[in-house]
């Protein structure tokens, strides 16, 4: 296909996946399910860090950490007491155990003592790379970080894609007159966002010729990204709803 041809393709199925329908088998379902800010940024941050696995699982362990919580996570954050704690012990997700959620908990609540909203970790830096990585060494900035959590929260600077961290800010920053993605965000531009590029998009947008690079690394989201700023400079990432659907519904 050409240029033409795939942008005809990526516009037609935005159009159809974009769409509220799209919410409630996705893990975004899971901050849908707030209206107050501050819980839709920690219930959506879990929900995307999380992002790893068959969808119904992650929706699944997703709501059980947040039963662990009351179902009001940023009350829980905010204002539990050390015996509050003893909820969270034993949950897990393949590698994401009792002990990173420990420490997300202890970081959040750090970060929301000084701050009324989770954007301002994301604001540090020119460039959506910068930005990254200056998150990466906030959150964990405590001396009580262990090592362990590290993997997961990716970061630029050891050549990640950043997947699970791009869906994220794809989510808070990106209005979305359909109500999928919140758009909650905005110091920060819908331009500057870089596509999330899971194994579904990463398979099609090497078939429509959008992806070369042999490694799918950090140069290889920014890379796919500036080929779909070519179809939509101010709004690049509204293709991932295209390219993951292409991919999770077998049609390429």
């Amino acid at each position: 296909m050409n240029h033409a041809q795939v942008r005809a393709l990526l516009d037609e199925r935005y159009e159809r996946y974009d769409q509220p329908a799209f919410i409630a088998a996705d893990p975004i379902s899971i901050p849908h399910q707030f209206s107050r800010r501050q819980d839709v940024e920690i219930s959506g941050l879990f929900a995307a860090l999380l992002a790893w696995g068959r969808r119904p699982t992650i929706i699944s362990k997703c709501r059980e950490l947040l039963q662990r919580m009351d179902d009001a996570p940023y009350q829980f954050v905010t204002q539990h007491h050390h015996d509050d704690l003893k909820r969270l012990l034993g949950f897990c997700h393949r590698t994401f155990c009792d002990t990173d959620l420990l420490y997300f908990v202890h970081w959040l609540r750090w970060f929301y003592g000084g701050h009324d909203t989770l954007e301002e970790a994301f604001l540090l830096g020119q460039t959506q790379k910068e930005r990254l990585e200056n998150f990466h060494n906030l959150f964990f900035s405590l001396p009580d970080a262990p090592q362990r959590t590290r993997k997961h929260v990716a970061t630029p600077a050891r050549g990640s894609a950043c997947k699970r961290v791009n869906m994220y800010l794809r989510w808070m920053v990106r209005p979305d007159a359909r109500g999928v993605d919140f758009g909650l965000w905005r110091r920060l531009s819908p331009a500057e966002l870089v596509c999330p590029c899971d194994v579904h998009v990463e398979r099609v947008a090497r078939r429509l010729g959008l992806l070369t690079r042999r490694q799918v690394d950090w140069l290889a989201a920014e890379d796919l990204t500036a080929h779909l700023r070519t179809f939509d400079p101010e709004d690049p990432v509204k293709y991932d709803f295209a390219l993951f659907g292409l991919g999770v519904e077998g049609e390429m």
